[in-house]
């Protein structure tokens, strides 16, 4: 360890003096927040409380709790490496929380961070009347399992498709499926899109494509270039899979089904390649856009348009 961090642990004593640190130091170091934290104090918390292998919860105690060497010198290279390697925190405590629910993550998987999971608390109502029972539910590009865990979880009367291409992340999504203790109810399959389930149909299916459009992907921060690139690009509008996911999602609802599915940024991209399509856009009071709702009915109605509409 370095003269300079054995300077730093005589200076610094509490808990409180290592979060301030920390937190100064991501802002001197101009960091990008976006995968669970969206600022430099949040996301010291996180990563000294980490260290310390104490709950996330800063209480005014906790603040004044010291810090015994070795400790604090963990401390400080955890914050080193924050900002050297540019590494999103749940990348470097292999922790993620969705949906209230804890969640495994690496690099073989995206950070759970989609807005989605405020509506999963909440059973999708009133999008979905609560006098309706949801028996299947498929979770397409399902990458660490978050999504279709957090169904499970709030669902558990349903039985959970876990679809990925990517075998790194279903092998991500099975330590989640394990850690939750849902291997009866959560079924991780690998499958181009819908392939591996061509005769089944779902209640509800729920997906968080990749979507970023390619303007987008070329100027993202540093800390996204750690996660996997088949996760976030679709093309140059980014709704290369969005479309195939709109023209064969019918097939695979039952009659009153639904599809959610998220757009982010590339809301924008959609509404000008489908105006004839009155999506449906939910709304979020813990922040979040561009996910759009449409029945079987609906899809089933532009179902020509959909499949005209697909790169080839």
């Amino acid at each position: 360890m370095t003269q300079h961090h054995n300077d730093l642990a005589e200076q610094l004593v509490t808990v409180g003096d290592f979060v301030r640190f920390a937190a100064s130091e991501f802002n001197r170091a101009d960091l990008f927040f976006g995968h669970g934290n969206d600022n430099a104090w949040d996301e010291a918390i996180t990563l000294i409380m980490f260290t310390l292998a104490l709950p996330s919860q800063l209480t005014e105690h906790i603040m004044q709790c010291r810090l015994t060497h070795d400790e604090k010198l963990s401390c400080l290279a955890l914050i080193d490496k924050r900002i050297s390697e540019q590494l999103p925190a749940a990348y470097l405590t292999n922790q993620a929380y969705f949906a209230g629910l804890p969640f495994y993550v690496d690099e073989r998987t995206l950070v759970p961070r989609s807005p989605i999971g405020e509506w999963i608390e909440k059973r999708f109502s009133p999008v979905i009347d609560e006098s309706k029972e949801v028996h299947r539910i498929l979770d397409l590009c399902t990458g660490s399992g978050c999504i279709a865990i957090a169904c499970a979880h709030y669902f558990p009367e349903a039985e959970v498709d876990a679809l990925d291409l990517s075998l790194d992340a279903l092998n991500v999504a099975q330590i989640n499926i394990e850690n939750h203790g849902l291997l009866e109810q959560v079924i991780p399959i690998q499958s181009d899109l819908f392939s591996s389930v061509d005769a089944l149909k779902y209640d509800l299916i729920v997906t968080n494509p990749p979507y970023v459009d390619q303007e987008d992907v070329e100027a993202l921060p540093t800390e996204f270039t750690h996660e996997p690139e088949m996760g976030l690009g679709s093309g140059p509008d980014g709704l290369d899979i969005t479309r195939v996911i709109l023209a064969e999602a019918a097939q695979h609802l039952n009659e009153d089904g639904l599809l959610i599915c998220e757009v982010g940024n590339s809301q924008v991209h959609l509404e000008a390649v489908y105006p004839e399509v009155a999506f449906q856009w939910l709304t979020f009071e813990r922040g979040g856009h561009g996910v759009f709702w449409l029945n079987k009915a609906q899809l089933v109605q532009h179902q020509e348009i959909f499949n005209q509409r697909v790169k080839r």
